[in-house]
């Protein structure tokens, strides 16, 4: 009942578990998971394969990885860095990193707002390359190959007057990249989901979609290379706090009741209003890393390790 009171989510897998809870099936999407049962690490992949599938769902066809973390909240260094090998071979997997490449990092959002920060702190974290690789050449790095790795953060419309996806053209265009890795914040449905969960995408990314400001979307089609889009949910709709806490009474009453409930309940003012957890600034830095970290071992073009082979296969 609560999920079609327009719920806001960024997360394909809150998605699906809303026709799970209305017992809809879903034609054209397919859901397979794994859980990590010592590290609490869950990993839900979403395929969404026909236009009929993208319809119910509401987003384009594509894949759709969720790496739920629970610890990703706390700084335990060496969980991070599993979760960062974990975020590597997925990317790996993605982009078939076995060739050498050249590729944008685009770190959305604005830095100056610590819940919108995180695809900045990320690029201020990553191992550039392309202006070492096209100056001294690779032999300098001692290497034979290597991927030729760039990053942009274009800010907000409000700092640039631009649309973020201006920019992140103009670059492209210049640059020619083999593909676009955009980060951004996102929206959650769950407050259990915010700063404990990755999503990654092979069908791109809306800047500002978190707070339900979309921008034109950095996707292929626009952009003409393949575009990943990694995001992290910061935030989460104050109405859908308002119903979770609700939830117990609602489920008492008829579904016009709970109608007519709702519509008084819930002030409109509370459908522009976003929350985040209190130590947000301290969680971004760690989760920024984790990415950064995850994105350095995708392209660091180092022999794979026995276990990384084994989850390959």
């Amino acid at each position: 009942m609560l999920g079609s009171y327009g719920i806001r989510t960024d997360l394909a897998l809150e998605a699906t578990e809303r026709f799970t809870e209305e017992n809809v099936e879903i034609r054209g999407v397919e859901i397979s998971e794994d859980y990590d049962e010592e590290k609490d690490v869950r990993t839900t992949v979403v395929k969404i394969t026909t236009e009929n599938g993208a319809r119910t769902m509401g987003r384009p066809q594509g894949n759709y990885i969720t790496i739920e973390a629970p610890g990703l909240s706390m700084s335990d260094e060496d969980y991070h860095r599993e979760i960062s090998e974990k975020l590597a071979l997925h990317l790996k997997k993605l982009l078939h990193l076995e060739r050498e490449q050249s590729i944008l990092v685009v770190g959305l959002g604005n830095s100056a707002i610590t819940a919108d920060s995180l695809g900045p702190h990320v690029v201020d974290n990553l191992y550039i390359t392309r202006h070492m690789i096209r100056e001294y050449g690779l032999k300098s790095m001692g290497k034979e190959r290597m991927h030729r790795v760039s990053g942009i953060i274009p800010g907000v419309m409000a700092q640039t007057g631009m649309e973020t996806s201006e920019i992140v053209q103009g670059i492209v265009a210049e640059t020619k990249p083999d593909v676009v890795i955009a980060i951004d914040a996102l929206a959650a449905r769950s407050t259990r989901r915010l700063n404990r969960t990755i999503q990654i995408t092979d069908t791109g990314i809306n800047p500002g979609s978190g707070v339900g400001n979309h921008r034109v979307g950095l996707t292929e089609e626009n952009l003409q290379v393949k575009v990943i889009g990694i995001g992290v949910p910061t935030v989460v709709d104050a109405a859908t706090i308002v119903r979770d806490s609700m939830a117990h009474l609602l489920d008492a009453l008829e579904e016009t009741e709970q109608k007519e409930f709702l519509e008084e309940m819930i002030s409109p003012h509370l459908h522009t209003m976003f929350v985040t957890p209190r130590d947000v600034d301290e969680t971004v830095k760690y989760l920024s890393y984790t990415i950064s970290e995850g994105l350095n071992i995708a392209f660091s073009q180092q022999p794979e390790s026995p276990r990384e082979s084994e989850q390959r296969r």
